[in-house]
């Protein structure tokens, strides 16, 4: 296997530093302020962030990413736009864009794993893209050095997850529940199961989403898991117009509780 690339060295850094893995996911093109956001929430202390190409059927997503999609293609964002946007930030933390695979299909696996790479995009996450299809797309971010993440959901076989984990890249993305992202009034007992399984089958970062709604929820998916990502209760926060400062005051609650422990 290759060496690991820029975003699982910071994030295998970090937790050999003790520390539990914060990535927060901001809508690309959601208000013309969507760049100081994402500077925004790391510098409130996310230790990679994870970007949305906004696709007009997000399948993974629930309602709250699904307005943030829409309002941000309404407003006109591209994926070359937002590509070209992230490739101006300079940020002290790593970039993995989420998008669905009919962009990188119809861009082109080559072309679009280079110009994630050109832009500075250490990883990728496709969520409708399963590990039996990802061979061509794999193959080309490989080349480029763009890091796989790849989906475990509850469902997920023994056998198969040891397959996931051995083609992830960047981090192990543990789905917490059964359903589309969303925030929940409490942790789903399978996001812990989740995270415990991983855990028990690869070294790689295990980050567990979808569903992880609060500090407090974090703090409990972080007792198996490595870390979180943290969606809906984010771009909530965006969409009721909290802009870069709402963004930031929110991940350095997730930050704060994280740390506490």
């Amino acid at each position: 296997m290759s060496e690991p690339g820029p975003l699982e060295s910071a994030l295998r850094r970090r937790r050999g530093e003790g520390a539990k893995l914060l990535v927060p996911y901001v809508t690309g093109g959601l208000g013309q302020d969507w760049p100081a956001v994402v500077e925004a929430v790391v510098a409130a202390g996310a230790d990679a962030v994870e970007v949305g190409i906004p696709f007009s059927d997000p399948v993974i997503d629930g309602p709250v990413i699904q307005e943030a999609s829409a309002r941000a293609l309404a407003a006109g964002a591209t994926p070359g736009g937002i590509i070209d946007a992230l490739g101006r930030l300079r940020l002290g933390a790593p970039m993995a864009v989420m998008t669905y695979y009919n962009l990188i299909f119809r861009g082109g696996h080559r072309r679009m794993a280079s110009l994630l790479a050109e832009a500075g995009v250490a990883g990728a996450i496709l969520p409708d893209l399963p590990l039996d299809e990802s061979d061509d797309w794999a193959a080309a971010a490989d080349h480029f050095g763009v890091e796989t993440i790849m989906l475990a959901a509850p469902t997920t076989s023994d056998a198969r997850l040891v397959a996931i984990c051995e083609r992830s890249r960047g981090f192990v993305y543990g789905v917490g529940l059964m359903g589309v992202t969303g925030e929940r009034s409490a942790l789903a007992a399978s996001a812990s199961v989740m995270a415990k399984r991983l855990k028990a089958v690869t070294d790689k970062p295990v980050l567990i989403g979808v569903g992880i709604s609060t500090p407090a929820q974090a703090v409990e998916a972080c007792l198996e898991a490595d870390g979180v990502a943290v969606g809906s209760a984010l771009v909530r926060r965006l969409l009721d117009g909290g802009g870069p400062e709402g963004a930031a005051e929110l991940v350095g609650q997730f930050r704060a509780a994280l740390d506490a422990g």
